[in-house]
């Protein structure tokens, strides 16, 4: 969410920073259009790159946390398993 929230902070500061630098800069209004094309293509570039980021990141993560949690799985049912075969071995030397 956090990832989110800086995209869109990103792209709403980018446009208003554009727009008023556009407002008052004496420029034709061709020549402002192209400006604001060429402001608007290199935000969106710039969010993508932050997108992009944020997404490897959280990606890695979730690799991480699923690689931690197998991890920890796989020793409860060593554990578990250690047990119950205890458990059986008692039983069967208390007969």
């Amino acid at each position: 969410m956090a990832a989110d929230d800086v995209v869109k902070g990103l792209l709403i500061g980018g446009l208003l920073g554009a727009a008023a630098g556009m407002l008052y800069a004496p420029k034709s209004g061709k020549e402002t259009r192209e400006d604001i094309r060429h402001s608007a293509e290199e935000l969106l570039d710039k969010a993508k790159s932050r997108y992009e980021d944020a997404y490897r990141t959280l990606e890695k993560m979730a690799v991480e946390e699923k690689e931690s949690y197998l991890g920890k799985k796989d020793r409860l049912k060593k554990a578990f398993d250690a047990g119950v075969e205890a458990f059986r071995a008692e039983q069967t030397a208390a007969r």
